[in-house]
This record gives structure tokens, C-alpha cells and sequence, in this order.
């Protein structure tokens, strides 16, 4: 495999972040496109390079894709999941991994059976920063931990809202600020405190209309290791603000703001600390995502493709595996449940949790 072909099913906007990655990655090149407007699949095959197949069996059934990226919407990612993997396709899933726990193992199980590597897309924990800092909690550097928090409070308007018939609905968006937007950061924050223990949560939607799902969300959590944190995410904070993580231990404190360090506090400093400030510590001009959800770099995305090539030439697992990617959106269903029942819920979920019936 000196030579990594992929094909992509969907071809909507995170498709592009893929396809130029992708393009980024020396000996990778994109084969081949499918989505189900056949228009769009020309399009995207025109801008980025391969071919645009009419069907995903025709994708399926080409030799030279060795990898699937999924890239349709959120609840509809099991399915050409599981097709890829039965086609003995290893099988990239952009987040997150699906909307529910029954889905989620449905992939999980599919590569399994047929011996193909699986990766949920989490760019973030391939950003230098958050490298960085994963780092420094490995080394015992914060001493004990005690808080762990992550806010997401960006802005959507209604026209986003308006411009897809899938955003905003619970069958296929699968929930809204956390489900689409926080996940990434609910994914750093269990990878960098450890497992969730319990979840309080409450939701709401206020600034958008005709959509099912929440757009503004305040959870608690107490982490299996004793820690306590926070998870803020919203769509309805204008202008929209950069993403932060901030984590704070006995020994130390750090705060990440879109991939930058805005504060690494330690009681013992090290020689490197001055470094990282340096490089990973100024002002960045991009915002992430925060306003506008095409103001995203591919480079991570990049990373994390590189990674699972590698994996599969050596047979080792890749950093962020299907059942990592389970974890997040297990973490965001008890919120809902938390949300939805008033009381605080216990992980792990036995079951997918029931939404009300609608007043």
C-alpha cells in the first residue's frame, strides 16, 4: 500500500476539508465521489480530482479506493459505514461517529467482522497545543486534577439553520450545539481528564427557529477520577467566540483558546515552557469555526488521515478508534437524558435514551 486511495461519500461542506487533506498527504490521492444529488459528486470531482460515481456500489467496487471517508449527515453515517467495511474498505467517519449508541456499535461491529480499521474524525486532538497539554497531564505536571472545562459558545444564524433540511432535526443532526458544534471539545475533555462518571445537563433553544434541537446547553460533570467540569456550547452567542479548554490541577493551570495557549502556569516550570509559549501562544487569526463554520483549517484533519494511514501499513490501532469516538456521543445522550428527565444520570448509558414525545 505505498499508494493510499480514497473515495468520499457525501459531498457537502466537510467533504472539501477532507479532499484537500487528503490532497495534502504524500502518496494519498482522492479515487473517487459519491453523493446522492449526482450533480454535486460532478462538481466536487471537478474541483478536487477523481471520479464521480452514480452509485456507492460503484465506489465500493473500485480497487483502487483502499479508504471511505463518510462525510454524509450525522445520521446517516451508519450506513455506507457499514457498506464500506463489508466491502473490505477501511473506513474514516467525520464526527460524530453516529447519533445514537445502537449505531454507533453497529459500525464498530461491521469493521470488526470484516478486519478493517475504523477512525472517528477529532481534529482537535491533533492541533500542537492540545498535544501539548495532553502532554503535560501525562507527566503529572498539574498535580492532582480538579477541573476540567470546555466552552463552545459560537454563533449560527438562521439562514444556516435554513439551508440544509436536516440541520437542526433530531433524525439526522442527531442534537444541535452539542451533537454538531461542542463535540469536538466534549471529545478533548474526557481525552484529557479521563472518564465521565455522572452528567447533569440542562438545554434550550432561543435564538433560532423551526429547528427540533437544542442551540444553547450547560452541563457538570464529576469525572471518574474525582474532578469536577463544565461543558458550555451554543449556537446563539453573537458574534460568536473563540472555543476554550481550560484545565486546573493542584500544581497547575492551562488554557487553550483555539488552538493557542493563552495561559500554562505550572509550580515547577520546565525549559520547554517558554518555547511552547513563544510558538504556540500568540493571537490566532482564524476563528475556528465560531461565526462561520468554513473558517476551519484542514491541517488537522490532515494529521489525523496521516495517522490512520499509518495504522493501516502497521497494523497498530489509530490514535482516535471507533469506540473513541463512541465516547462522545455517549457523553452528549446523557446530557439530553440529564436535559430531558431533570436528574442526574450515571455513565456508562445502559441504552439509548428515549427523547419525549413531543407537547
Amino acid at each position: 500500500m505505498s499508494q493510499i486511495g480514497f473515495g468520499i461519500i457525501g459531498c457537502g461542506m466537510i467533504a472539501h476539508f477532507h479532499a484537500k487533506a487528503i490532497k495534502s498527504i504524500r502518496g494519498a490521492s482522492l479515487k473517487a465521489c459519491y453523493n446522492s444529488t449526482p450533480s454535486k459528486a460532478v462538481s466536487f470531482a471537478e474541483e478536487h480530482g477523481g471520479v464521480a460515481c452514480s452509485t456507492i456500489e460503484e465506489l465500493l467496487s473500485r480497487p483502487d479506493v483502499d479508504i471511505v471517508c463518510v462525510c454524509t449527515p450525522s445520521g446517516a453515517h451508519l450506513e455506507p459505514a457499514v457498506a464500506a467495511a463489508n466491502a473490505k474498505k477501511h473506513v474514516v467517519v467525520e464526527k460524530p461517529l453516529e447519533i445514537s449508541l445502537k449505531r454507533c456499535d453497529a459500525i464498530i461491529e461491521a469493521c470488526t467482522r470484516n478486519n478493517v480499521q475504523l477512525c472517528a474524525i477529532f481534529p482537535s486532538r491533533f492541533s500542537p497545543a492540545n498535544l501539548a497539554l495532553k502532554q503535560a497531564i501525562d507527566e503529572g505536571r498539574f498535580g492532582r486534577l480538579t477541573l476540567g472545562d470546555t466552552y463552545v459558545k459560537w454563533w449560527r444564524s438562521q439562514e444556516y439553520y435554513d439551508s440544509g433540511a436536516w440541520r437542526g432535526t433530531w433524525a439526522l443532526d442527531g442534537g444541535g450545539a452539542y451533537m454538531n458544534q461542542a463535540i469536538h471539545n466534549v471529545d478533548l475533555l474526557y481525552w484529557l481528564m479521563g472518564d465521565v462518571d455522572t452528567v447533569s445537563g440542562i438545554t434550550s433553544t432561543l435564538a433560532h427557529d423551526r429547528i427540533e434541537v437544542e442551540d444553547v446547553g450547560v452541563a457538570t460533570l464529576k469525572f471518574k477520577n474525582g474532578a469536577l467540569g463544565v461543558i458550555e456550547a451554543t449556537t446563539s452567542a453573537w458574534p460568536g467566540l473563540l472555543k476554550r479548554t481550560e484545565i486546573h490541577g493542584t500544581t497547575g493551570s492551562a488554557i487553550i483558546e483555539q488552538d493557542q495557549i493563552t495561559l500554562w502556569n505550572f509550580a515547577k516550570p520546565k525549559a520547554k515552557d517558554a518555547a511552547l509559549l513563544e510558538k504556540y501562544g500568540k493571537n490566532s487569526a482564524i476563528s475556528g469555526g465560531a461565526s462561520d463554520p468554513k473558517a476551519i483549517s484542514f491541517q488537522n484533519h490532515a494529521e489525523q488521515l496521516k495517522d490512520f494511514i499509518a495504522a493501516i501499513k502497521t497494523g497498530r490501532t489509530p490514535k482516535v478508534t471507533g469506540a473513541e469516538g463512541r465516547k462522545s456521543v455517549e457523553m452528549i445522550l446523557a446530557i439530553y437524558q440529564s436535559s430531558w428527565s431533570g436528574k442526574q444520570v450515571q455513565l456508562p448509558l445502559a441504552k439509548d435514551p428515549r427523547r419525549p414525545a413531543k407537547k
